[in-house]
């Protein structure tokens, strides 16, 4: 209670002396005290079925990207090697040294595009699994808020501490199940350049 009066003795100082005016004062005391929920958007995408079933195709999208890579790596190291021994054995010398090495340092830069192409996809795909299941789980939220009068949803992430009491995640995850259970890994096609 005395903190109470102090804090009213404080902001009826601070209008008179005119620092913080009346209405906000007024308007601030309206406001109905903060309710706040809490979601481990992090949870949510990793043990939701549309998020595991999405990261499950999108593994097989980083395997194939993995032995793809392997594949041009043994191709070039081949050609490397080959380029090398050429020279060391004299057989590669000249004009024909030259038009090899600037035919490697192209499949190099190709091989370097095609794995950019490649992670920039499977970047894409985890970006629109993501939005799909963040887009699922807004209303989820906002009825959940409803329910509980809450007037805040925070992320897990954004908070220090909080009693377990607030986090709603599990309940999140539940309904999604029903609402959204499962994703596309396929993006829309990327803007053009």
């Amino acid at each position: 209670m005395r903190d109470f009066v102090k804090a009213a003795a404080l902001a009826a100082s601070l209008v008179i002396a005119g620092a913080v005016p009346a209405a906000a004062i007024a308007q601030t005391a309206a406001l109905p005290p903060a309710s706040i929920i809490v979601v481990d958007m992090e949870r949510v995408v990793n043990q939701s079925a549309a998020g595991k079933q999405a990261m499950a195709e999108i593994q097989g999208k980083v395997t194939a990207a993995q032995t793809r890579a392997n594949a041009l790596q043994g191709q070039l190291k081949t050609e490397a090697d080959a380029i090398q021994a050429g020279q060391a054995n004299k057989s590669l010398a000249g004009p024909a040294l030259e038009s090899r090495i600037k035919a490697f340092g192209d499949k190099q830069q190709s091989a370097q595009r095609e794995m950019g192409r490649l992670e920039g996809e499977i970047q894409r795909a985890r970006q629109h699994v993501f939005k799909q299941i963040s887009d699922g789980v807004n209303p989820i939220i906002t009825a959940i808020m409803k329910e509980r009068g809450a007037t805040i949803a925070m992320p897990k992430a954004a908070t220090l501490q909080h009693v377990a009491g607030l986090e709603v995640t599990t309940d999140v995850i539940a309904r999604l199940d029903k609402a959204l259970p499962k994703v596309s890994t396929t993006p829309p096609p990327a803007p053009a350049n």
